[in-house]
Parts: structure tokens; C-alpha cells; sequence
């Protein structure tokens, strides 16, 4: 019975510890400000008016992220509010040539949440095999002094 549990918790324990990742593509491209997730368009701004951030994180793998991330624009890419429209409809994305592209507010960033409640989750289950490899090792010891 011994020699059964503990390759089945060890692969239990490692499937647990790997990262959480999927390799799918985005569905659009989007930066994420103050945790709000803008879309990306190709439409071009001409007035902005001051900088207001930059993206944190970049991925092109579809992801739970948090900061001010981005799955088209690279780490350090900056922010500007547009002159004449609130930041709660659009924000302006500077591309790589110097140029300003319009990002409009799509809705609330989940990704921040959905990560902290996968981690969280993660590290639960693996206290819980953790627990449970203790259990069961001791009871193991017990009944071979027993015997």
C-alpha cells in the first residue's frame, strides 16, 4: 500500500506546483489600465494630453495577469488620456513608431481576481496533500511497529 501512495501523491503534488497557463491566442488585442480592459483599435489620436501609465506586463499567451498588462504592447509601452474624452471611454496607447492609437474601455479586468483565486486555491490543495502524505506516513509507521 505504501509504495502506491507515495507516486500517486508525488504526481498529485507536482501536477499541483506546475504553473497554470494556457496557450491560446487572445481573441483582440487590449491593454489593461487601472483595472479596466481597453481594446485596441487602429484608429489614430492625434491630442493627448498627459501620460497616465504604462504596461507592467506583456504576454501573448492567454493568462490570468495582473498590473497594467497587455498582450499586443511591450513592458514600458505608455499611456496618455486623450484631450476632450474621459479615460472612462478611451485612452490613448503609444505604438512602437511614436504614433497614438485609440484604446476604448471594454469593462472590469478579471484577471487580478481570477489569479489570486487560482493561487489561492493552488496552495490550498497542495496543504491538503501535504496533510494528508503526513497522515498516512504515520500511519504506515504505526502499523509496522505493530507488527
Amino acid at each position: 500500500m505504501k509504495g502506491r501512495c507515495i507516486p500517486l501523491f508525488t504526481m498529485l503534488f507536482l501536477f499541483l506546483i506546475t504553473p497554470i497557463n494556457s496557450f491560446a491566442s487572445w481573441a483582440y488585442p487590449f491593454v489593461v489600465w487601472n483595472g479596466y480592459i481597453y481594446v485596441v483599435s487602429e484608429e489614430k489620436v492625434e491630442k493627448v494630453e498627459k501620460e497616465i501609465g504604462h504596461v507592467t506586463k506583456y504576454s501573448d499567451r492567454e493568462g490570468m495577469y495582473s498590473g497594467n498588462f497587455s498582450n499586443v504592447f511591450k513592458k514600458g509601452t505608455k499611456y496618455y488620456s486623450i484631450k476632450g474624452i474621459s479615460t472612462d471611454e478611451a485612452i490613448a496607447v503609444q505604438d512602437g513608431k511614436g504614433k497614438f492609437v485609440k484604446a476604448t474601455r471594454e469593462g472590469k479586468y478579471e484577471g487580478d481576481k481570477k489569479s489570486s483565486e487560482i493561487n489561492f486555491m493552488k496552495w490550498a490543495a497542495v496543504f491538503l496533500v501535504i496533510i494528508i502524505i503526513i497522515a498516512t506516513g504515520g500511519n504506515f509507521v504505526k502499523r509496522k511497529k505493530e507488527r
